[in-house]
């Protein structure tokens, strides 16, 4: 067959899908929005690695990098930074307060000028956020006058939360405990090559890729063969008139073409569509700004040519089953029974690829990447494989009912394939969740773990800014709306003057905090006690004895040159039991009431307080850190949890989280076509039925149970692979197999959920089409 021919005959198929009139073009378009769907998802793929990319460069450039620095002296061309981040209710507040030491001292990224003291500029969702009437509290907190925003380029997404302070005397802050440096410019120096990735990790990034993607391609393959009954008419009318089987089949290729070729067009609007709104959307707390996403060109190109070759095989191949003659399509008789072996060989064959790599996530080994994607991918195809003859078998099976029911359940005896269809693309979904949920919890154990806060007795600390008084400063956290309990507890450190290294805690507060570190006899102020039990602390025992005399170097001495102050162990001093304090620390050493405490030795400590929080009460971690901010700018309360995890881990859950949004998005505006595409083709039934006197409600729940039966033999059919291919996943991780059945019912129950949406949606079209005019004909 020549090249021409097959030129022709596509060309044919195009021309009567785009001159069909409004049966032709209503055709051409739901399958353009099924095709188009699924390409402007894939544009959204192949632009991700780019915008990752590009947010990572933005973060560099305006890197303050206040951690390892080397110390620089003061120039003109210098500049003081100083932290002053933020959390406002569950958002991250990125925060800095600068000083100009210079005229030539280096501007942030998008800042277009310094602002003075008691002046700041921010980011366009800050100051969005600022003048609505939900930022009251954080306009408490950040109380300076606005005098401009960040552009684009000092921001790394465009619902990011971020200023920049002026301020003054920031040198002396350097000196004492707050994050800052003093820079001449932006931008991260080159730290050398970043930590090689874990193989688990690697796998996971892997596996997520392939469980996203595979439902888009089911959903495009499906797509293009909307229409089949009309079409089926169509090519018995060719083949009357003079067409052979192999040109009706092309012919019918040329008109899946002109759809694909059409999507290609509305993906690429929808794509574009997207990408101007994604400016106004975070999604599990990332956004980004249009710039971008731009898909690699590489990959559009390939997207380009592969969606149209992939609506001609579809077809061509869906055709090769079906006898097409001049009086009708031999589809609606009894069709051959679906053979089961060869549908069999998909999964094995993913399996067999998998099986060479089983435990090599835990020996330092790799895991080959194309024997990863293709034994992943194999197995989910083969829940598309599968489903029809699952399908086709058990309906087969089904007995009377309702009328309702029997209605349902012929249709779905004529044409099983179709039903399947529809649910190929969430069966491949959820199987694809699955497998990934139980991934995840296997390997969470891993790269998370229990922090050793005690969020029962705390859930929030905050250092005392240097210098002040720990007693008034706790008393306004009491104060402050919100907070049940302040634990303050203040630390420094003597030595034996004779061994340098020989050093002893200790610690001062008040009776009622002193018993969250230690299990007290009676106390009053002006106790001191020596704290046993603690298996850091080896040195207590010999230097906590009466009458021991410890020192410490001072910078407050009596006399210039002499720098050290001393202080004795009183004779009066107690045994007490160390316990472990609020962040799981158990701290030994002395332990002094503030009464007992020599003068000469408060200028060495330094405090923490730690707050107990009613959750009861609205925004009372932000009644905290307002408090913070107003005692010192450069405050920054922590937040306590009761689970640590790995920064990378969390990137690829949240990028999961992200993306199967949008799949899920997907495959509801998928769902939904095909459905309305259903319901199409069968107006003139459905009419038909309604005139003869059959309820609407009979109709509609029909509707439900074709829609019902193939979508629970697909989700039963999707948990049973996806929990298979979990467990391979596992072994290839080295983890023993566990199935995690909540999220393997979360994760069914959200596929039903969608499917259960799309069919009360698709009920209003349903009623329409029900009216007598629908058997009108031409």
């Amino acid at each position: 067959m020549s090249v021409g021919q097959w030129s022709r005959d596509l060309g044919m198929g195009a021309r009567f899908a785009l001159a069909g009139g409004r049966e032709g073009w209503t055709r051409a378009l739901l399958t353009a929005v099924g095709v188009g769907l699924g390409v402007a998802l894939l544009l959204l793929t192949t632009a991700i690695p780019g915008a990752l990319a590009e947010r990572d460069r933005r973060e560099e450039a305006r890197s303050d990098h206040t951690f390892g620095q080397q110390e620089i002296p003061k120039a003109d061309d210098t500049l003081i930074v100083v932290d002053s981040d933020t959390t406002f209710r569950d958002r991250d507040v990125r925060g800095r307060m600068l000083e100009a030491e210079g005229p030539k001292a280096p501007l942030p990224p998008g800042v277009p000028a310094f602002p003075a003291d008691g002046e700041m500029v921010v980011s366009p969702a800050l100051k969005e956020l600022l003048a609505s009437g939900e930022g009251k509290l954080l306009r408490e907190r950040l109380d300076y006058r606005i005098t401009g925003t960040i552009g684009e380029q000092g921001l790394v997404g465009s619902q990011e939360l971020a200023y920049y302070a002026g301020g003054k005397g920031l040198a002396e802050r350097l000196e004492g405990p707050a994050s800052g440096a003093r820079i001449d410019s932006f931008g991260n120096p080159d730290l050398g090559s970043p930590d090689p990735w874990d193989p688990v990790l690697l796998l996971l990034v892997l596996v997520v890729f392939v469980v996203l993607l595979m439902p888009v391609a089911v959903f495009i393959a499906a797509a293009v063969r909307f229409g089949g009954e009309r079409r089926d008419r169509r090519l018995a009318a060719l083949r009357l008139v003079g067409s052979d089987s192999r040109m009706t089949r092309r012919i019918a290729a040329g008109e899946a073409l002109a759809g694909s070729v059409l999507g290609l067009v509305l993906g690429t609007g929808f794509f574009l569509l997207g990408r101007q709104l994604a400016a106004s959307v975070e999604v599990f707390r990332v956004s980004v700004f249009p710039s971008y996403l731009n898909p690699s060109p590489l990959l559009a190109v390939l997207v380009a040519l592969a969606v149209p070759a992939a609506a001609v095989l579809v077809t061509i191949l869906a055709l090769r089953g079906v006898v097409i003659e001049p009086l009708g399509v031999v589809r609606t008789a009894r069709p051959a029974r679906r053979r089961l072996w060869w549908r069999l060989l998909l999964p094995l064959g993913g399996l067999a690829l998998l099986y060479p790599m089983m435990g090599q996530g835990d020996d330092g080994g790799s895991f080959n990447q194309y024997l990863v994607v293709g034994g992943v991918m194999l197995l989910l195809i083969g829940v598309t494989a599968l489903l029809p003859w699952v399908v086709e078998t058990v309906v087969s099976r089904l007995g009377s009912g309702g009328v309702a029911w029997q209605l349902a359940v012929r249709r779905l005896q004529l044409s099983s394939g179709v039903a399947a269809r529809m649910v190929n693309g969430i069966a491949v979904a959820v199987a694809g969740a699955i497998a990934l949920q139980m991934l995840f919890a296997g390997v969470e154990g891993n790269y998370t773990r229990a922090s050793q806060y005690d969020v029962s007795r705390a859930q929030m600390s905050v250092d005392v800014p240097d210098g002040s008084d720990a007693a008034p400063v706790a008393a306004q956290y009491r104060d402050t709306e919100g907070i049940r309990k302040v634990t303050a507890l203040s630390d420094f450190h003597l030595g034996d003057r004779r061994e340098a290294d020989a050093l002893i805690q200790i610690t001062v507060a008040d009776c009622a905090s002193l018993r969250e570190v230690a299990t007290l006899p009676d106390c009053r102020d002006g106790d001191v006690f020596a704290a046993k039990g603690s298996e850091y602390d080896s040195d207590s025992e010999r230097l906590a004895v009466p009458g021991t005399p410890l020192w410490a170097e001072s910078e407050e001495s009596g006399r210039a040159g002499d720098r050290t102050v001393s202080w004795t162990v009183p004779r009066g001093i107690r045994q007490a039991e160390s316990r472990e304090d609020p962040t799981g620390y158990e701290r030994g050493g002395i332990l002094i009431t503030p009464g007992a405490l020599p003068g000469k030795l408060k200028a060495l400590i330094s405090t923490r307080l730690y707050l107990s929080v009613d959750p009861s009460v609205p925004d009372a971690y932000d009644h905290v850190r307002n408090t913070a901010a107003r005692l010192d700018p450069t405050s920054q309360p922590m937040t306590w949890h009761s689970v640590e995890s790995n920064d990378r881990y969390a990137a690829i859950r949240t990028g999961l989280s992200v993306g199967a949004a949008c799949v899920l998005a997907l495959i509801g505006a998928s769902l939904l076509v095909s459905q309305l595409e259903q319901l199409r083709e069968r107006r003139k039934l459905l009419s038909s039925l309604v005139a003869f006197g059959t309820r609407r409600r009979t109709l509609g729940l029909s509707v439900l149970w074709q829609t019902a039966i193939p979508i629970g033999l697909g989700l039963l059919l999707a948990a049973v692979v996806g929990m298979a291919l979990g467990a391979v996943l596992l072994r290839m991780t080295n983890t023993s197999v566990r199935v995690d059945w909540p999220s393997v019912l979360s994760v069914t129950g959200i596929g039903a959920g969608i499917v259960l949406v799309v069919t009360l949606l698709s009920l209003p079209p349903l009623l329409k089409l029900m009216r007598p005019d629908g058997l009108r004909t031409e």
